[in-house]
């Protein structure tokens, strides 16, 4: 997996070394810029159509919040009742996360820095991973989702940029113009393209699109 490798470094070099600050304050109640409010009330109406499609009652079930940021979602998990790993990529961000997450919901949070496929966080009933894998190509998602599914029992929520035609564009712009100091590109999928493509790991179920702004995204779930 060196593609998965190589895209993972730089998605942890950007969010724990340059977008730290910015991440924090985008994912907290601090005022921000017209284009950051789209992206984050993108962002929170994203995590509910991902939370919908989980069980209400989460009591006793151990979930992987697998690119948990600032912990937004993991607290949502644990509200449910849930066990959570959260684990992200940035150490920065999972100190924000810790220091977050409420007194009373500590019991159920386990923290962890690191890569989101380690086989060490253990096994769960559940996968949470919003915009965690939207800077991989198929074959890396695939590839992801297998391992992620081998170690889980339910379902895997999980979303990725949609194909259209603003952000091919630019995709295609930033394969044609990097910069060391730009985010990682996101790279568009197709769900029905990539429900093929990821057949052999389990059917896939397309949970909608939420479209704010400058943030767009694809909810999806890998049926158990």
């Amino acid at each position: 997996m060196q593609t998965y490798d190589a895209t993972r470094q730089r998605v942890e070099h950007y969010f724990d070394r340059t977008a730290t600050r910015a991440w924090e304050r985008l994912t907290s109640d601090a005022p921000v810029s017209r284009i950051r409010e789209t992206v984050r009330q993108g962002r929170d109406r994203m995590r509910s159509v991902l939370m919908d499609a989980l069980p209400t009652d989460l009591t006793g079930l151990r979930v992987l919040d697998a690119g948990c940021g600032t912990g937004l979602a993991t607290q949502a998990l644990a509200e449910r009742g849930a066990q959570v790993t959260a684990v992200d990529i940035s150490p920065a961000l999972i100190g924000i996360a810790e220091a977050r997450l409420p007194e009373r919901l500590r019991d159920r949070v386990t923290f962890a820095s690191g890569d989101m496929l380690s086989a060490f966080l253990g096994e769960f009933d559940h996968v949470f991973a919003m915009d965690s894998l939207i800077y991989y190509n198929a074959s890396d998602i695939r590839a992801s989702l297998q391992a992620l599914r081998d170690r889980t029992s339910g379902s895997i929520v999980f979303t990725v940029a949609p194909r259209t035609p603003l952000l091919m564009s630019m995709w295609y712009a930033g394969k044609l113009f990097p910069r060391s100091d730009r985010s990682p590109v996101m790279i568009p999928h197709a769900p029905v393209t990539l429900a093929r493509q990821v057949a052999d790991v389990g059917q896939l179920r397309d949970l909608g699109r939420v479209n704010s702004g400058f943030y767009i995204s694809q909810a999806l779930e890998v049926m158990p």
